[in-house]
This record gives C-alpha cells, sequence and structure tokens, in this order.
C-alpha cells in the first residue's frame, strides 16, 4: 500500500523530477562539449517515457543534442579551444555515415554489452593521464575518415551524437587535448545527431511531441549554458578529464541497466 502511495506521488511530479534530472545531466554533458544523450536516454528510460519505443526516445533526445551542442561549441570555441582542422575530416565522414545509421530500423540492445565495456575501458584509461602530453601526435585524414564514419554510424543506429566514442578517442591516441576535443565533439555531434534525424525524416520514423520537447529544451538550456561555461573557462584540463571519465560512465550505466531492464 505504501509502495503504490509513493509509486503515486512520483508520477504526480514526474515532470519536476525529469525537468530537476535534465538540467543536471545537461550541466554535466556540456562541460565536456557533449550534448547529452546517453543522459537523457537513461533518465527518460526511468521514466513512465521508458514505455516509448526506442525510435521515438533517440528522435526526441537528437533534438536535444543539437539545443546543448550548440551552447557547449558556443563556449568552447569562444574560448579559442576549436581547431576546425582537426574537426572537418571527422564531420565530412561521419555525416553520410550517421544519416543511413538513423534510416536503419535496428535492434540497438545487440551493442549494448560491448559499448559498456569501452566505455568503462575508455574512462579507466583517461584517468590515469596524470598530465597532458607535451607533443600531441599529427593525424592523417584517412584515420579522421575511418573513426569519423565509423562513429557517425554507431551514432546513428543507437541515437547518440557520438561525443562519448569520439572524445576518448582524441585523447588516448594523443590528437587533442580535452578542452580542444571538448570542442571538436560539440560540432560532431551537433552534425551527427542532425543529420541522424534527417535520416528518420526520410524513413518516415519522425514522430515529435513539440510541447513535451519545449519543457525539455527549457531545462536542457539552463544546465548546458552553466555546465559549458564552467567547462570551458573555469575548470583546468584535469578537473574536465574527471569530468568527462564520469560522463563516460554514466553513459555505460545506461546500456548495462537497460539490458537488466529488458
Amino acid at each position: 500500500m505504501i509502495l503504490w502511495k509513493v509509486i503515486g506521488i512520483i508520477l504526480q511530479y514526474e515532470l519536476y523530477l525529469l525537468f530537476a534530472g535534465l538540467v543536471i545531466i545537461s550541466a554535466l554533458y556540456s562541460s565536456v562539449g557533449h550534448g547529452g544523450a546517453s543522459g537523457y536516454l537513461a533518465i527518460l528510460s526511468i521514466s513512465s517515457y521508458g514505455l516509448m519505443s526506442h525510435i521515438w526516445l533517440k528522435q526526441h533526445v537528437w533534438i536535444m543534442n543539437l539545443v546543448v551542442a550548440s551552447i557547449a561549441f558556443y563556449h568552447y570555441n569562444r574560448a579559442g579551444y576549436h581547431i576546425p582542422k582537426l574537426t572537418i575530416p571527422f564531420i565530412i565522414a561521419s555525416v553520410p555515415m550517421a544519416f543511413i545509421g538513423g534510416a536503419m530500423q535496428i535492434d540497438a540492445e545487440i551493442y549494448d554489452v560491448l559499448l559498456s565495456i569501452t566505455l568503462v575501458w575508455a574512462s579507466y584509461k583517461i584517468l590515469r593521464i596524470n598530465s597532458e602530453p607535451s607533443n600531441y601526435v599529427a593525424i592523417s585524414r584517412m584515420e579522421s575518415y575511418a573513426w569519423g564514419g565509423g562513429i557517425g554510424f554507431f551514432s546513428g543506429i543507437i541515437g547518440v551524437g557520438g561525443g562519448i566514442f569520439l572524445s576518448p578517442i582524441l585523447l588516448l591516441k594523443k590528437w587533442a587535448n580535452v578542452k580542444t576535443a571538448a570542442a571538436t565533439a560539440a560540432v560532431f555531434i551537433f552534425v551527427n545527431s542532425l543529420s541522424g534525424l534527417i535520416g528518420m525524416g526520410v524513413s518516415g520514423q519522425l514522430d515529435l511531441d513539440l510541447d513535451l520537447l519545449v519543457l525539455f529544451i527549457a531545462a536542457i538550456a539552463i544546465g548546458g549554458f552553466f555546465g559549458a561555461l564552467i567547462g570551458s573557462a573555469y575548470a583546468d584540463n584535469r578537473v574536465v578529464r574527471r569530468l568527462l571519465c564520469l560522463v563516460l560512465l554514466v553513459a555505460a550505466a545506461k546500456r548495462v541497466a537497460q539490458l537488466i531492464i529488458n
């Protein structure tokens, strides 16, 4: 009896709780240049909206990605961390592949175990970085195209912007420091999310709840603004690396939780 009362109270205040959760998630993710897709999927999955289809969830999450990634890029670019020469090859390869992935109707759960292991491993490796390298490794265009295309494709299938994959790669391969990686990830996430949405629209899967999106966007705009401002202007590289690790672990936990629930 008490349990049902608790559930009733939670449902009664669900939108308020969601609003608060989205503010926190968007602040955390934007602090490292990410849009927050994995976090949004996690929080929506444990709400009544978790009953919606995976396709419905990921298209709403992509819209939120567009907003927060734009805010994050604004702050990191304004602080002088964006290097177009690094970003553009990844984008060129990722856009068409994200479009294809977004148009495909595939059960993304088959990737969850491997993705979770990868994200935990990446978080562990990043935590072991004691200081920024004195010399960064030059990246070839072919490597950029290969990584960009692969990340774009799987991001389109799963319903994320790809930042949770791109940022660790940039850091672990010493192609960028953590704040340059954040700026690159923000642009990458924006174009992949937009490409995935277009792919869904072309395949006739787009079905947006605009009234709900207004509420969601209000929450993430608040969190995204302050998170990106702190990450780009006030937090040092070591703090941003730790925040990135936390983001990766949240993303991994979401996918494990989804497997358990299903």
